[in-house]
């Protein structure tokens, strides 16, 4: 019996079986087979879905890093000089015509 190549399931698949299996509408073993994966896996999905369903109600939007406004505007200078620079030479080596 050969082994089957490791799978790397999508968080929407992951869902949408933790999600069914909490339904109780199947069982695992029904679940398991209609999806094609481990019962555990099931059990796994499930409890972990139960665990950090709490997270979903918490704080209303999630956490954003600051952006730092200065950094990014000096990042903007910097590659506009770039282009302005690399257009420049491009155009006085013939390769980018003078007519934009």
């Amino acid at each position: 019996m050969k082994r089957r190549p490791r799978r790397n399931h999508s968080p929407v698949f992951k869902s949408k079986v933790a999600l069914a299996a909490i339904k109780g509408e199947q069982t695992v073993a029904e679940l398991a087979q209609q999806f094609d994966v481990h019962p555990n896996q099931i059990t796994q999905w499930k409890t972990l879905l139960l665990e950090r369903a709490t997270s979903v109600f918490e704080g209303g939007e999630p956490a954003q890093s600051p952006v730092d406004v200065k950094q990014l505007h000096a990042k903007i200078g910097e590659l506009t000089l770039e282009n302005d620079f690399l257009e420049s030479a491009l155009t006085k080596a013939g390769v980018l015509s003078a007519k934009r």
